[in-house]
Parts: C-alpha cells; sequence; structure tokens
C-alpha cells in the first residue's frame, strides 16, 4: 500500500474517532431517548467503518468479517432499543390518558 493512501486512511480513522467521542457525549448527554439511540447507532456505524478502514491499512480479510458480524449485532441493538422505547412510550401515553379521563370524571362530579 503506498504511503499517501495510509497516511489518509490513518487520518481518517483519528477524525472518526474524534467523532465518536462526539457521539458518545450525545449518547450519555442527550436530551431524550431518542437522541440516545441515534447516537448508539452512529457509534456503531463509526466503529464499523474504522474496522474496515484497519482491515485496509492492516491488509487482513478477516477483519472484513469482523465488520459484517458487527454490523449485524449494532442493527440488532438499536432496533432492540427502538422497540424498547416504542412500548415506554405507549405505556406512557396510556397512562395519561387514564389520568386525563379520571379528573375529567373528577371534575364532572
Amino acid at each position: 500500500m503506498s504511503g499517501f493512501l495510509s497516511y489518509i486512511l490513518n487520518t481518517c480513522i483519528c477524525v472518526l474517532g474524534i467523532c465518536m467521542i462526539f457521539a458518545l457525549v450525545r449518547v450519555i448527554k442527550g436530551p431524550r431517548l431518542a437522541d440516545r439511540i441515534m447516537g448508539v447507532n452512529m457509534v456503531g456505524t463509526m466503529t464499523d467503518v474504522i474496522i474496515i478502514m484497519l482491515s485496509i491499512v492492516l491488509d487482513e480479510g478477516w477483519l472484513l468479517d469482523v465488520a459484517i458480524l458487527y454490523t449485524l449485532i449494532s442493527f440488532l441493538s438499536v432496533v432492540v432499543l427502538t422497540k424498547v422505547y416504542m412500548g415506554v412510550y405507549k405505556e406512557r401515553a396510556v397512562e395519561d390518558a387514564e389520568t386525563i379521563e379520571s379528573e375529567e370524571k373528577e371534575e364532572s362530579k
């Protein structure tokens, strides 16, 4: 591999590492759960890209297999987190509707 391509890939890996730190801040600090789920998805995607770039730099084909497995695991984790989030959201909506209904009954008496 040429020195210039190696330099570019190493620079991209470093930049992605810095971006991953910002995404982790979003995961930890996110004002809503949806922001946290999006941050987890971003971290997973950036990790996958870093693994792929490392496979090119190190000329190791098995790292591509690891990247594929990591992509599947990352996708499934985001799907599970979204399902949990939607379940909590629906549960809160039902509780709020019941609270409003009970308040309306008390006011009508």
